[in-house]
């Protein structure tokens, strides 16, 4: 250990902090791989009781009882790897192939500006905000290229209905964002969870509760989640634009993007609108309390709820007609946000709320 260490203090301050960033980096996407395999078994299990049904109980790991089906994602990652991957004979086979590195690579590119605690953050940058609207704007092209690629007319529908979808409600989402960024006064996501310190009654989901739900649909509608799945309704078009993908291709373009997209959005929405890693007991405890300190436990107890209700909505209603779902983005929630925006203006004019603090 000790010439370990020797080792270490030899390197240049500049190559140390190269290391360190990169194993900084490659946690964090480890920790999001590992969270959406954990998030498929949850959801199989979540939505089963919901059901009064079994979820996964059969796979074990090492034969050990108490951890009936908790191999299921393991298991689905190795069926998916040893599947074929197999190419249709009249695509594009450089697009085919390119269209889910394409998904993919906004998917986990956004957690680079993610605070995860107070002292944790990958890239801390001042426009953290239009960064992540950026790439996850990225995102769409993956699908139209995987639709178009696949030279198949299901699969083209499926990539165009996905589009259209994906901008109708990131519209909604952008102009939610931007209710937030009039409260907390910039687009760093950590001056963004600071401004809201003192306490629940200074969250902005108390001032901008109509924004945080619209901000929550429209972020379940562009990860194209049940009740807005249509991009991908077996019964109307065989699956949507990734009917001809199998194997490694169908997971990298389908199942690791929207997962990690659920949980990415299930992790802004506390920081936006939820005080982030700050206590709910700030202001009512000692300062010195442990349970009024900020933490990434706190995070990660919101993450969960979002989690939680991204699922309970699945198990719950049924899936919408493409004209309901098309209606409800462009004709209620981009109304909707325009005028809660107008209302801030109103309430910054009079200096309520968090304008009243600033």
């Amino acid at each position: 250990m000790s010439s370990l260490l020797a080792f270490w203090q030899q390197l240049s301050p500049d190559l140390r902090g190269f290391i360190v960033m990169a194993v900084e980096i490659v946690g964090v996407m480890l920790a999001v791989i590992i969270s959406v395999a954990m998030l498929t078994l949850a959801e199989r299990k979540v939505i089963g009781w919901m059901q009064v049904r079994f979820g996964p109980n059969q796979i074990r790991i090492f034969g050990l009882p108490v951890l009936k089906g908790w191999a299921q994602p393991f298991a689905d990652v190795i069926k998916l790897l040893m599947k074929e991957v197999i190419v249709p004979a009249n695509a594009d086979k450089v697009v085919f192939l390119i269209a889910p590195l394409v998904a993919l690579v906004p998917a986990l590119s956004t957690w680079a500006v993610i605070p995860f605690s107070p002292d944790f953050v990958l890239a801390d940058i001042d426009a953290g905000l239009l960064y992540i609207l950026a790439l996850t704007s990225l995102g769409v092209y993956g699908v139209i290229l995987a639709g178009w690629a696949s030279n198949s007319k299901y699969a083209l529908l499926g990539a165009m209905r996905s589009a259209a979808q994906i901008v109708a409600y990131e519209i909604a989402m952008g102009f939610a964002l931007v209710g937030v960024l009039m409260a907390a006064g910039s687009l760093n996501l950590t001056d963004v969870v600071r401004s809201q310190a003192g306490g629940i009654t200074h969250w902005h989901g108390l001032v901008l509760f109509p924004l945080m739900v619209i901000y929550f649909i429209a972020g379940i509608a562009e990860t194209n989640r049940a009740p807005f799945d249509v991009a991908e309704g077996e019964s109307e078009i065989a699956s949507g634009f990734h009917v001809e993908y199998s194997g490694a291709t169908f997971a990298t373009l389908f199942a690791l993007p929207e997962y990690a997209n659920m949980i990415l959005v299930a992790t802004l929405a506390p920081l936006l609108f939820l005080g982030g890693w700050l206590s709910p007991f700030e202001g009512l405890l000692p300062a010195d309390s442990l349970l009024a300190q900020p933490s990434f436990l706190w995070l990660f107890v919101k993450i969960l709820w979002f989690l939680f209700c991204f699922l309970w909505i699945r198990a719950t209603f049924p899936r919408y007609r493409y004209d309901q779902i098309m209606r409800l983005g462009w004709k209620v929630f981009i109304p909707l946000t325009l005028v809660w925006i107008g209302v801030e203006c109103v309430l910054a004019w009079y200096h309520v709320g968090p304008w009243g603090r600033m």
